[in-house]
């Protein structure tokens, strides 16, 4: 996928600008083809993708990510709060302006864990409904896991026998087991399972602004004790201790893994998407954002203060999934659940495309 954004997952530097006061949304250019585009709600994250078909692959025309925090204190009240919502809707409207410009014609807006477990979620989409003039639905973990493996199984190795896709959100952690195909050596998702946490319910829970290592330790072993109860669902373990299989890695967390270990002065996407990182090496750098003051880690243009206190927790979640599925090495992906929708929506608007032309066929004949 050629990709025009700037913006990182990692490090959310985007391109925000608020749109113009102009009183009324400006109206679309003209379209030229078929435009997509696929907006995550996350519980830490907002983010949007807009593409254009490029044979049989996508270019990205617009891209925005900002940090809301959506999920800020819900694990201890239960709802959204009402300052949560504030952020996230502000996002919204950029988003919905970005949407409207480039003349977007198969669009689909998801939320996740955030809105999964708030007692007012359906009822902030209804808001963000009446503000906005977006149309979010919730998915389900199933949903978002499938979702997230699709938008990146191309980077899994087609030497491994076997990988696991993981995605550390903000509020849950989905993990999708991948085995390959006997017949053309293709990667199909054989198992997923979802985990109630993510960087911000951890760091809200743990502390994260600074972890001793006994506290560190603490967080990985709890985490290691739910992948653990996962079992083994598509019997592909043996895969994992004999080396013939990789962990990769869709998620904030990993990218800025990613960014510190090749000590970036800004994140650059070309730099980080597919790369391999040796499992030792990860681990260094973990060690490193875990040992760093919160201004230090503020201060790794990877990272920045938005999230120098979520990822140490998303560092312990590494670990606990690398011990728990022992691997070498790790992919890294700046690319997930919205890639996965672009894709969902391409094949959406081929197939639309193909019953139009026989329905044409079929009323020339009748003529």
């Amino acid at each position: 996928m050629s990709n025009g954004d700037g913006a990182a997952a990692s490090g959310d530097h985007n391109r925000d600008a608020a749109p113009r006061k102009t009183g009324k949304r400006r109206r679309a250019r003209k379209r030229t083809g078929d435009r997509f585009a696929a907006l995550d709600l996350g519980t830490n994250n907002c983010r949007l993708l807009v593409a254009a078909p490029n044979g049989k692959d996508f270019r990205i025309i617009d891209a925005f990510s900002r940090i809301v925090r959506l999920g800020e204190g819900l694990s201890a009240s239960g709802v959204l709060s009402d300052a949560a919502m504030a952020r996230t809707i502000e996002a919204l409207k950029v988003c919905a302006e970005k949407i409207d410009r480039r003349g977007a014609s198969h669009v689909r807006c998801i939320a996740t864990q955030a809105c999964r477990m708030a007692e007012n979620g359906e009822e902030f989409l209804e808001v963000i409904h009446q503000e906005t003039g977006l149309r979010l639905e919730i998915i389900s973990t199933e949903e978002e896991a499938r979702l997230a493996a699709a938008g990146c199984a191309d980077l899994i190795d087609g030497q491994s026998r076997a990988a696991l896709i993981f995605d550390i959100g903000g509020g849950s952690t989905e993990i999708s087991w991948m085995r390959q195909s006997e017949n053309n050596g293709t990667f199909n998702v054989a198992g997923w399972a979802s985990m109630p946490f993510g960087v911000v319910s951890l760091a809200e829970k743990w502390g994260g602004r600074d972890l001793d290592l006994e506290r560190y330790e603490a967080i990985v072993d709890s985490v290691r004790d739910a992948i653990s109860n996962c079992g083994d669902p598509a019997e592909l373990k043996s895969h994992f201790v004999a080396g013939d299989a990789h962990l990769l890695g869709t998620s904030g967390t990993v990218t800025s893994i990613a960014g510190v270990s090749l000590e970036l002065k800004r994140y650059r996407r070309d730099r980080v998407d597919g790369l391999w990182l040796d499992v030792e090496e990860a681990r260094r750098t973990i060690e490193k954002l875990r040992i760093m003051s919160f201004d230090d880690r503020a201060n790794e243009p990877c990272i920045g203060v938005d999230r120098a206190d979520l990822v140490v927790c998303g560092c312990a979640i590494l670990e606990a999934l690398i011990r728990e599925w022992p691997t070498t090495r790790i992919r890294v992906a700046d690319r997930g659940l919205r890639e996965g929708i672009l894709a969902e929506l391409a094949s959406q608007a081929r197939q639309q495309k193909r019953r139009r032309r026989r329905r044409r066929k079929k009323a020339k004949k009748s003529t």
